[in-house]
């Protein structure tokens, strides 16, 4: 039974999306002049992402059956004293569960923009991002060492600001992208201080040896302050996984990408771009163990997260943003998880959250289709009717992400309660509270949604702004008027709804035992189980899949879920007079909640004006006034008087030069005879 995987296969997971990416972007476009057509385009990017997907299915049976493992050097390329910069590979149980998960939803969502931008313009461009975006996270899921993890997570953030604004006419697309590339260069600056800090401190790069040397960072940070530099290591490595996962306050780029098209905010939000600070913290486990302060910092963020956005959640009448605000709620359960040491539970609701918030993501573009790009959950109603593959994947991926017990978000969410529970770090009581509220907060919001757009009465041809939508979305209606009838979508979206809706349903059953209470994650992730026993004292009491959702039915994880369900359904289907009562008694609460607790205008007006003085005052004092003005031009007009004043003394006259050697005769003359004299006076 091989322990060992191939190299060489493990290098086509990442290039055969690379090369897919390449057709499609290059000959499918102006660029290359538009050689191959959209079949062909369609048919290299799945081909090369289903081929990344099989290789990472055999990958994760070896790895889980066979105990495979691989961890080695791909390409060196650089060497500076001791410090090697290297392309390679770790792959382990983490890497191997990530790999299956990017894989398998970007595979979902390449045959799903079949059907969804089969009328857009820039489909061959768009193949060929989507591609690209699914070998910058292989590479950075894949990497050994932090050279190679920082450019897969500048990789990904490059190409969601592409796909982000992929309707490039649009100058709200183009604000989101700007905004999200913004934001997230603030959560870089603070990654890469992170790992200066590793590579100052330990001289490596690699994962391993970073690892094996962990302990040389528990010491003084200096600098006139107390604080450890393990701890300063952790949160600045946070702080970037605050901007890639869309934490508070580094959140708010997140919503508004949803000005992109949908198959890239279900695979943004599902199971990439932002799940990779998640997947990082995860990986830096040894770190964050040493560091009681900075996971109190982690959980504290997460909680804050958890609860807060999804009180957003409750206020949106944008489909799309109703499951972006979701998106954000759970991640931050996720970093809750992580700060409560149990980075096995946070990854294993990665996983699932990857299957269930793609489904509904899908799902939610589905409905988009079939409303005629309606994207107000207001003007729809009673869609059941007329697109029931749509709606029954709708309703079983809602019922995972409020945990319903059997389905895979009641596995990982109940387990990320119960761990916060057990947690003792300063900061878990708001912490449980936060993931406690946010139980019925999910619940509620959720099932808003769902009865909205498929139950009730009928408001399709209500929508007063019914004939904005093309022009708002770039592209035509797929052949209907706005005043016909909801049609169910197209077998090319139905069919990934449907295959994303098997694992939303029975992936934590399967899954939890190893996870969570086996030997899947033994050499991925490293707890102190001593200072931190949440996980071995959630084994002592786990008897099996089965026992955990009877036991589910009667916790108060399950009433309050189930409290949100029935408000929604007696708010929106019975008496649908209270939401506008509840709104005008309670107006500056939803004031509040409508200006996203003021983060943008607090952004725009005072964060941004301070920053912009800043970088003019270093631009204008710094760089025009000390750089350019006494090094760079400083030194040269110096050069240049002194310059004049030498080109004034060689004038050319013998009788000048005559004149000069006469003078300096007499002042060499008169300070040897006078010297003396003047050096005995002042003995005296």
């Amino acid at each position: 039974m091989s322990t060992t995987l191939n190299a060489a296969t493990l290098l086509a997971v990442p290039l055969a999306p690379l090369a897919g990416a390449a057709l499609a972007g290059i000959f499918g476009t102006t660029l290359g002049g538009n050689v191959i057509g959209r079949r062909l385009s369609h048919t290299f990017t799945i081909l090369g992402v289903f081929i990344a997907f099989v290789i990472s299915a055999m990958t994760l049976k070896s790895v889980a059956v066979d105990g495979a493992r691989f961890n080695q050097t791909i390409y060196e390329w650089m060497v500076v004293g001791s410090l090697k910069m290297e392309i390679g590979f770790l792959v382990d149980g983490l890497t191997a569960m990530m790999m299956c998960v990017v894989t398998f939803v970007s595979l979902m969502v390449h045959i799903y923009t079949i059907g969804y931008m089969e009328d857009d313009a820039g489909y061959n461009r768009f193949f060929g991002y989507i591609s690209l975006f699914t070998f910058s996270m292989l590479m950075l899921v894949m990497s050994n060492n932090f050279l190679q993890l920082f450019f897969g997570w500048e990789a990904v953030g490059l190409v969601s600001y592409l796909l982000i604004g992929f309707w490039y006419t649009r100058p709200t697309a183009i604000f989101a992208n700007l905004k999200a590339f913004l934001v997230n260069r603030v959560g870089d600056f603070g990654f890469i201080l992170g790992i200066g800090l590793v590579v100052a401190t330990l001289n490596t790069l690699s994962y391993s040896e970073t690892f094996a040397n962990a302990q040389k960072l528990v010491a003084p940070f200096g600098y006139g302050t107390d604080w450890m530099l393990i701890t300063v290591t952790c949160i600045c490595l946070f702080i970037g996984a605050m901007g890639k996962s869309a934490q508070f306050p580094l959140h708010v780029w997140l919503p508004d990408s949803m000005e992109g098209p949908t198959p890239i905010s279900a695979l943004i939000h599902a199971a990439t771009m932002v799940t990779a600070g998640i997947f990082m913290v995860a990986r830096m486990s040894p770190l964050f163990e040493l560091s009681d302060t900075a996971l109190s910092v982690v959980m504290v963020i997460g909680a804050i997260t958890a609860l807060f956005m999804g009180f957003l959640g409750i206020i949106q009448n944008d489909i799309k943003r109703v499951v972006a605000y979701s998106t954000l709620s759970q991640l931050g359960y996720m970093t809750v998880a992580l700060g409560a040491s149990a980075y096995s539970v946070a990854v294993f609701h990665l996983m699932t959250h990857a299957f269930f918030k793609a489904l509904l993501f899908l799902a939610a573009g589905s409905v988009i289709i079939g409303m005629h790009h309606n994207q107000d959950i207001r003007w729809m109603g009673g869609v059941r009717k007329y697109m029931p593959i749509t709606w029954i994947t709708s309703l079983l991926g809602s019922l995972a992400l409020i945990g319903t017990p059997l389905f895979a978000g009641f596995y990982s969410k109940d387990s990320i309660i119960e761990a916060v529970h057990l947690s003792k770090l300063p900061g878990s009581g708001f912490a449980y509270f936060a993931v406690m509220a946010g139980v019925f907060v999910t619940a509620f919001y959720s099932f808003r949604m769902y009865f909205l757009v498929f139950h009730g009465k009928e408001r399709y041809d209500q929508n007063p702004e019914a004939h904005a939508h093309h022009d708002e979305h770039g592209h035509d209606d797929h052949g209907h008027g706005h005043d016909a009838k909801p049609h169910e979508s197209p077998w090319v979206v139905t069919v990934p709804l449907i295959l994303l809706a098997i694992p939303s349903v029975v992936i934590g059953y399967l899954t939890i035992q190893p996870m969570l209470y086996g030997e899947f994650f033994k050499d991925s992730i490293l707890i102190n189980a001593h200072l931190h026993p949440a996980i071995e004292e959630m084994a002592k009491e786990f008897h099996g899949p089965v026992a955990m959702a009877l036991h589910g039915l009667t916790s108060p994880v399950f009433w309050l879920a189930l409290a949100g369900v029935v408000l929604a359904w007696y708010m929106y289907m019975k008496n649908t007079a209270l939401p506008a009562a509840i709104q005008r008694r309670f107006q500056p609460v939803y004031q509040l909640l409508e200006n996203k607790y003021y983060m943008d205008w607090i952004n725009e007006n005072l964060i941004a004006p301070a920053a912009r003085g800043l970088g003019t005052g270093l631009w204008k004092g710094g760089d025009q006034g000390v750089i350019e003005g006494i090094f760079v031009n400083g030194s040269a007009h110096m050069v240049a008087r002194f310059a004049g004043v030498v080109r004034w003394v060689q004038s050319g006259y013998i009788y000048h030069y005559a004149f000069a050697m006469l003078i300096g005769i007499v002042v060499l003359m008169t300070y040897f005879v006078s010297w003396p004299m003047v050096s005995e006076w002042l003995k005296k």
